[in-house]
């Protein structure tokens, strides 16, 4: 079970049901959760696919093919999109990718189980067996569209936006900050303070291709960051001693700096 389904809205309900029936809980046993159980989710399953087939009919929808490697073989979610929400068809291994036409076979299944006239779009990711399959696709379903992820695109643009000179030193100077204030819990405890609780970084969402998006947090908040580096409170902290607190000082200063933070 991954560690995130403690997250989840249902493992709270699970243990507040569980914590409300007080001492001698018993749970399901084996052949209850095989059985009964079991057989009353897929009903409920079955019972939501019909209320997400009722809007593809309405409104059209969008099947989305999603890539992804489980370290032996390869895995594609098959999922469906409308104003109803997402819907979890199923997951299958992915056929050969040096044969397009596998791929075109797997794609038009899929429209097949979905319904050709409720199907406006394929998306998939950006590789160029699955341009293949797609232009296969549409010349045989000439009624919908294929195209690539768009959050692929943005990454993809982003990754080489990250290459450009300036902008390349600039994001590293950006984590230069990020790296010396969250190396002590006293100094995430200062940016707190004068963010008033609010965590910049992760409010940045600092995460592999979105560094873009930390750059807009550091200007949006260039002056709360002046006036921490200026705080009595740094003044007296050990890391204004420090070289690497000394060089993001004078980096927060710098007018230079916030001039390339808006390139």
């Amino acid at each position: 079970m991954p560690l995130n389904a403690v997250q989840s809205d249902e493992f709270i309900t699970m243990c507040d049901m569980v914590s409300r029936h007080g001492v001698g809980f018993k749970p399901p046993s084996f052949n209850e959760i095989k059985g009964k159980y079991l057989t009353d989710e897929v009903e409920f399953t079955m019972e939501a696919l019909e209320e997400h087939r009722a809007m593809w009919k309405i409104t059209g929808c969008t099947i989305m093919v999603d890539e992804w490697d489980n370290g032996y073989r390869t895995m594609l979610n098959l999922l469906v999109n409308s104003p109803k929400g997402t819907f979890f068809l199923k997951s299958i291994v992915s056929p050969d990718t040096d044969e397009p036409e596998e791929l075109f076979k797997m794609m038009d299944d899929i429209v097949e189980e979905v319904g050709e006239e409720n199907v406006v779009q394929i998306v998939t990711d950006d590789a160029d067996y699955y341009e293949a399959a797609g232009e296969m696709l549409m010349k045989k379903r000439t009624r919908l569209y294929w195209t690539t992820c768009a959050t692929r695109c943005i990454e993809m643009i982003l990754k080489h936006y990250e290459k450009i000179p300036i902008y390349k030193e600039t994001n590293e100077k950006c984590r230069t900050i990020m790296r010396l204030i969250y190396s002590s819990d006293s100094l995430i405890s200062l940016m707190l303070h004068f963010t008033r609780g609010i965590d910049l970084f992760e409010t940045g969402n600092v995460i592999r291709g979105l560094y873009c998006l930390s750059l807009c947090v550091i200007h949006e908040n260039k002056r709360v960051l002046i006036r921490m580096f200026t705080s009595k409170k740094w003044k007296s902290s050990e890391f204004t001693e420090t070289k690497d607190g000394k060089s993001v000082e004078d980096l927060v200063l710098d007018k230079e700096f916030w001039k390339n933070v808006m390139i």
